[in-house]
């Protein structure tokens, strides 16, 4: 049984840091590509970022670019978002989604996505 597990979220001031992870387990490869989505109140949710399977490949939202950092290590079977110089408008439920393998590319919407994991929560406030 696949299952996608999130950590990290918390509160932050704005101009703080968080590292999200995103912990794999179930799949019989880790020939998946994984991205992240965040929802904040409100809205609907949106594509942040993306890694193709062998990392070689990312994709970044334009609002996030150049702050935030997606990794993986496919040996720990983890997937990692660093987010730096955060907002209060980057506020919201951050998930980890991924595609079947084989499913290599990198792609950030919400239908290309397979299985999903139940979110954390981030908010940047003072």
């Amino acid at each position: 049984q696949v299952q996608l597990v999130e950590s990290g979220g918390g509160l932050v001031q704005p101009g703080g840091s968080l590292r999200l992870s995103c912990a794999a387990s179930g799949f019989t490869s880790t020939q998946h590509a994984v991205a992240w989505f965040r929802q904040a109140p409100g809205k609907e949710r949106e594509g942040v970022s993306c890694i193709s399977a062998t990392g070689g490949t990312t994709n970044y939202q334009d609002s996030v670019k150049g702050r935030f950092t997606i990794s993986r290590d496919n040996a720990k079977n983890l997937v990692y978002l660093q987010m730096n110089s955060l907002k209060p408008e980057d506020t919201g439920s951050y998930y980890c989604a991924a595609r079947e393998p084989t499913r290599t590319t990198c792609l950030m919407w919400a239908d290309a996505m397979d299985y999903w994991g139940k979110g954390t929560l981030v908010t940047v406030s003072s």
